[in-house]
């Protein structure tokens, strides 16, 4: 089965100039002083009790999960389109039209929250048709203005990255870590089918995620039913397709003093394939002490990949909380578009609270998978890594 489409509408005008990284424009534009002081005064005091940060540059991070030169810069991105399409009846209850930089919080705001429509125009002063119609321009935007944030490493990044794994982890040649999520959702009775009813027992779509030393997302994966087991949704996937037919994970081998030469690969759990590309750990009882000590490391590198995902919910809580009634063809849009942003705040340096992140695993209730495939060729490359740890730990 191939997933929902995403219904997409078109971009009218292509051509942009987009900001490398984080700039801001040449000449940015101040955030309007008039809604966040509105906002910021109203919203003082959060739904569970407890109080917004006093300080004005973590209130803001509080509700947006960004500072605010961040923020600048994701207006930079989308302004374009936000001013050039008709606004369509985009105004607050005084009857003004909105600024790009209140439509942006908006839809910020929404993802960020993941509270209803409802309630997130009551804190901003709008109807809810405008929040809908906000987040959505905004989402669409995002998918073209910033996808650049989000695309596999070139040579020099990537070396970065291997060299990050071996000197963190131990494990030579390694690109990144790869897991899953779902995302639950409800869906009316017309819609419900055995392909979206998970092994839980939940409506959900599956995000498969790669992810580098930093957490970022290099690759990502969504669209696709829940009910599937990881091993299958990573076969249906467009990375996989390219590292079995040797376009991707192909560059330079890594020679080590033992004599062996390791080809790039990825890290996962034991849910996965062993694959020449893909390590998992050894799995069993009574495991030898070399291979007790591999499965430690290789648990530290693909703990990169749940820590991202668990950043991802946590700070965009639209894809933690039970969805109601999404349109499965936006879903995906959705999930890229915090994906996207998760991408940027790292890229723009923006430190998050603590307490951002998921306190639990981002699966919280699913059991864990586990694949009995084991291809010959990666089993050999397990074993000289196993030894090569072994001799230099």
């Amino acid at each position: 089965m191939a997933p929902p489409k995403k219904s997409k509408s078109k971009k009218k005008d292509k051509k942009s100039t987009k900001p490398s990284k984080c700039r801001s424009p040449p000449e940015p534009k101040n955030i309007e002083s008039d809604w966040w002081t509105s906002f910021w005064g109203k919203n003082s005091t959060s739904d569970a009790g407890s109080k917004v940060p006093e300080d004005e540059e973590e209130a803001f991070k509080y509700f947006f999960r960004l500072s605010k030169k961040t923020f600048e810069y994701i207006c930079s991105l989308v302004r374009q389109d936000l001013v050039s399409r008709p606004p369509s009846g985009l105004i607050n209850i005084e009857g003004r039209l909105l600024s790009v930089e209140k439509q942006v919080a908006i839809a910020l705001r929404r993802l960020a929250s993941g509270e209803s429509q409802v309630s997130v125009g009551w804190a901003f002063g709008v109807g809810q048709s405008t929040v809908s119609q906000m987040t959505w321009r905004f989402i669409e935007s995002m998918e073209e203005r910033a996808k650049h944030h989000m695309k596999w490493p070139d040579a020099k990044r990537l070396e970065e990255i291997k060299a990050s794994f071996e000197t963190t982890h131990g494990l030579p040649n390694c690109c990144g870590a790869i897991d899953a999520t779902h995302v639950i959702m409800t869906l009316p009775a017309v819609e419900t089918s055995d392909d979206w009813y998970d092994q839980e027992k939940n409506y959900s779509m599956f995000l498969q995620a790669i992810v580098d030393d930093k957490m970022r997302f290099l690759d990502i994966v969504t669209g696709w039913p829940g009910n599937m087991t990881l091993s299958r949704l990573l076969k249906c996937s467009g990375f996989y397709k390219l590292c079995s037919s040797g376009d991707r994970l192909n560059g330079q081998t890594k020679a080590l003093p033992e004599g062996i030469e390791f080809r790039e690969y990825i890290v996962g759990s034991t849910a996965y394939p062993l694959l020449p590309w893909l390590i998992t750990p050894f799995e069993g009882k009574d495991l030898s002490a070399a291979r007790i000590q591999f499965n430690a490391k290789h648990s530290e590198a693909t703990l990169l990949a749940e820590k991202a995902l668990r950043q991802l919910k946590g700070s965009w809580r639209i894809l933690h909380k039970v969805m109601w009634r999404p349109d499965k063809h936006k879903l995906p849009s959705i999930i890229l578009v915090c994906c996207l942003l998760h991408n940027i705040i790292i890229d723009c340096g923006d430190e998050l609270h603590a307490d951002v992140p998921l306190a639990h695993h981002h699966d919280e209730g699913y059991v864990k998978q586990s694949c009995q495939q084991l291809d010959s060729q990666g089993q050999m490359v397990r074993e000289h890594l196993c030894k090569h740890l072994n001799n230099v730990l």
